[in-house]
């Protein structure tokens, strides 16, 4: 399995996926093997993830009509009708993957986004209240989705904030230190 954390972490809420990717990687050790990227707005260049995995995890915000910190766990096959596609350009890009998989007639990996509604994409570097609010009920649901796979996720005793994240995240050399 891999998770991908999609996002811009100029762009506010926009962000979330990847703060929840680096999160998870920094806080947990895995009970199987379980790589954790940083997809930010690669688009297109996930594909070999996603060809080279029979299990991918998106994490990513989700443009739909609801309140802000709404969560939602939507099977790839159903992504395209809740928003992800109105998002910008990294959201295109990994749906894009996913249809050239398709199109080529190679398997589609099992492939689940767990998404929340943003509270603002606008340029800053930082979330929302509303998401910061929510962060950890968040990064409770990836874990059960994690448990139901027979995944355990298991803190470590060093861990890192999400401040500390998304203060590196403002700091260009800190930049790297997300992947």
């Amino acid at each position: 399995m891999i998770i991908i954390g999609i996002g811009n972490v100029l762009q506010k809420d926009d962000g979330f996926g990847v703060y929840a990717s680096t999160y998870l990687k920094r806080n947990y050790s895995f009970s199987k093997e379980l790589a954790i990227i940083n997809g930010g707005v690669e688009g297109i260049n996930l594909y070999n993830h996603l060809v080279e995995n029979d299990h991918v995890l998106i994490l990513d915000i989700l443009n739909i009509d609801d309140d802000a910190a709404s969560i939602y766990a939507i099977p790839a096959q159903e992504i395209s009708g809740y928003g992800i596609n109105n998002g910008g350009a990294h959201e295109i890009g990994i749906i894009q993957c996913l249809d050239m998989l398709e199109m080529q007639g190679n398997d589609i990996p099992q492939t689940m986004l767990i998404g929340i509604v943003p509270g603002e994409v606008t340029f800053d570097f930082s979330l929302s209240e509303e998401l910061i609010n929510a962060f950890e009920d968040y990064i409770s649901v990836v874990i059960q989705y994690l448990n139901k796979h027979e995944i355990t996720a298991t803190k470590k005793e060093e861990t890192i904030t999400l401040q500390e994240i998304i203060d590196r995240a403002k700091d260009p050399s800190g930049v790297m230190s997300l992947v």
